[in-house]
This record gives C-alpha cells, structure tokens and sequence, in this order.
C-alpha cells in the first residue's frame, strides 16, 4: 500500500502540473477575449472564440482519450503543456502585429489551445486515478478542485492586470511562459506502467468499448449529462468583456475581478469539502447545487453594480464547486484505470466541450434577446434542467459516495 508521504508527494507534482496549465489557459483566454472583443467589438465573436477551440478539440479528444490508456500519460501530459508555451508566444507576435490578419490567427491559436486540452485533460484525469488511493478519493478530488478554482482566480486576475500595465503582448508571453512550471512538474512524477495492451492498435475498437461503458453505466451517464445542460446554459462568464463594457462600463481589471469572483466561490468551498467529503446524500447535494447555480445566473444578469456582479458570481462558484467536486469523485471510483483516458475523453465531450459550445450559444442569444435577457433565460433553463434530473434521474438522486467507495465502483441499485 502506497504510504500517505508518498501519495503526498505525487498529488503535489501533479497538483503543480496542474496548477500551471490551468493559470496559463486562464490567462491565455482571457487575453483573447479582450483583445477579439477590442478588435470587432462583437459578442458574436467573443461566442465564436468557443468554436474555434471546440472544433480541434472535438476531433483530437477521442483518440486522444485511447492514446492515454495505451502510451505514456507522463508524455501526453507534457505535449499538452508544451502547445500552450508554443500557443503563448505566437499571440504574442499577433498581439505586436508582426503577424496579420490578427482576428483569423488569434483564433488559430484559440484552435490549437483546444488541442492542448483535448490532451491534457485525459492525461490529468487518468494519473489522478493511477496514483491517488480509491479510499482518498473524495477528500483529493477536493483539493484539486480547490487548487483548480484557485488558479481561475489569479489567471484571470493576474491577465486583466497585466493587460491594463504591459499590455496584450507581454499578458500573452506571461501566460506560455507559466506553462513551462507544469513541463518540469510533469516530469518528476513516477508513471506506473500500462498492463493491458488489448485493441492498442484499434482505434475504433478501443473507443467503442469506452462508449459502451459509459453508455450502459447510468450513474456516470446521467452525472455527465446534468453537468454539460448546466454549463451550456448557464455559462455567462463568456460574455463576461461586453457585460463589463456595456453594463458596469469598466475596463480590464474589472473584468479580471469578475472572472475570478466564481473561482473564490469554488476555491473556498472545495477547500471545505476537502475537510468534510459529502459522502451520503451525495446525488441530491449535486443537483440542488445545479439549481443554485442557475438561480445564480438569474441574479447576476439583474444586478447592475460591480459589488452585486461579484457577489452573485461568486455564489455561482460555490454551487458549482459542489457539483463538481461530486462529478469528479462519481468519474474516478466509477471508471476502471485501463479505461480512464477513454471515459475522460467521452466526459470532456460531454463536459468540457459544452463550455465552448455555451459561449457560442450566449453569444448568438445575446445578439438575438440581448445581452441581460440571454443571461437570465440561461439560468433559468439551468433551474428547469435541475428540476427534471431530480425527479426523472432517481440513480442520481439516491447516489452516496461512500456506497460508490464500498461496492468498488459497482453501480448501487436505485
């Protein structure tokens, strides 16, 4: 059995690899929004800034899922890093306009971050699962949370800073650079070796194993499915720059405030659960959390100053955290190792992907209800989609943790 120093000492190496790619993504976005929203003035195209990273991302994620059941996560992981520094510098030039059309090739960049992602969340994931005790998961699924929340706070932060003193170009350069600490983090960690190489050479084979897994495991299923209806709806922190512009008539640092309000939210109640795992009732906390969310989102499209803004965003992040501290524990006792990298490509799909997908449908609702009212109608179907699962998902809503950690990943009846 792996000592508690030990495990001690893995968590941080990957919790270090984690928290560097995270804060350099933040603040790689949040460059971008600005300076895509700078350049056309355009919420269609704060929306489209989710597509382009949608696209690469949908396409490399599925087999990016087998090749991390089946080759080195170390390496994966390390690759992922790696496009954000090559990502980081290349806006730079954009931003110094050594390099023209800026628009097309901001969102070239925006395309082959979706990439990095499509590998770095599988590659995270599936070593979360090797090197963490099953035992462990709940209160380590919390911490990483809160170490994730706690990067969405100084990215953002961090970015809109900079942006106000230094400018796009150095933001950019900033951001590929932090890239760099997880390159070296990645490394120190010791990968356990792959037993199985059945179907390492069948793509098609190996994936549908992976979808029939998910698709036959109703728990997993249904969790997946409540997380992506609430972030396709509910995701207002895209249109973030025009509410900023239009609403609170701010500039950059509040739009690095508003950003990192949800993440304190999430941080700090990640850093409770970490002390205090929802074990029992686990089903029923998550989508009454769910609905918080979205009544959350209501109250922000009303409020009209930056201390309600910040409040209410702030309020959405605790919800979310509970939701997601839930998913990601539900995700790791439910999924065999051999099968990690599969089902965590398939849940960023499902997941991950409706992040980019909610930022194209705000954008086009904004355009067609305006800004405050496509807010509000998102955290409002965010409610309605929480009220269904509860009544019509009753796997979920009977779901306990501490049942999922006895039974060894055995769906429990209903």
């Amino acid at each position: 059995m792996q000592s508690q120093k030990s495990t001690n000492k893995t968590f941080r190496d990957l919790l270090i690899y984690r928290i560097a790619s995270t804060i350099s993504y933040q603040m790689m976005m949040v460059a971008v929004g600005w300076h895509i929203f700078e350049i056309t003035n355009d919420v269609v195209s704060l929306g489209l800034v989710g597509l382009a990273e949608l696209v690469p991302y949908f396409l490399f994620a599925l087999y990016a899922g087998h090749a991390v059941d089946y080759y080195s996560r170390k390496l994966i992981a390390f690759l992922a890093c790696l496009l954000h520094v090559i990502v980081g510098i290349f806006l730079m030039f954009v931003a110094m306009d050594y390099l023209q059309p800026a628009t097309a090739l901001i969102y070239l960049g925006v395309a082959f971050l979706g990439v990095g992602r499509a590998l770095l969340r599988p590659s995270y994931q599936s070593l979360f699962g090797e090197l963490i005790p099953r035992e462990e998961t709940p209160k380590y699924s919390a911490y990483a949370s809160s170490a994730f929340q706690a990067c969405v706070v100084s990215g953002p932060a961090i970015a809109g800073i900079l942006i106000g003193l230094i400018g796009l170009e150095w933001t950019y350069f900033t951001s590929g650079i932090v890239a760099v600490f997880g390159m070296y983090a990645i490394v120190l960690i010791d990968e356990k070796k792959h037993v199985s190489m059945e179907h390492k050479n069948q793509f098609f084979k190996s994936l549908k194993i992976g979808l029939s897994y998910v698709k036959n495991h109703h728990l997993l299923l249904t969790t997946m499915s409540l997380d992506m209806m609430a972030v396709l709806f509910g995701g207002a922190v895209s249109m973030l720059p025009a509410f900023v512009k239009e609403v609170l008539h701010a500039g950059p640092e509040a739009l690095g405030i508003l950003r990192a309000a949800p993440a304190i939210g999430s941080m700090l109640t990640g850093i409770y659960l970490a002390r205090h795992p929802i074990l029992k009732h686990s089903g029923k906390y998550m989508i009454v959390a769910v609905a918080g969310f979205g009544v959350s989102i209501i109250g922000f499209s009303l409020s009209e100053t930056l201390f309600l803004s910040v409040l209410f965003l702030f309020l959405t992040g605790f919800f979310d955290s509970i939701s997601v501290v839930v998913r990601s524990a539900v995700f790791q006792l439910t999924t065999p190792d051999q099968m990690r990298g599969r089902v965590s490509a398939i849940n960023g799909i499902f997941v991950g992907s409706s992040n980019e997908l909610g930022a194209l449908e705000s954008g086009m609702a904004a355009s067609l209800m305006g800004l405050i009212p496509s807010i509000a109608f998102g955290g409002a179907v965010t409610v309605v989609v929480a009220g269904v699962t509860y009544f019509f998902a009753p796997t979920l809503r009977k779901m306990d943790l501490k049942d999922l950690i006895e039974h060894q990943g055995q769906e429990p009846k209903p």
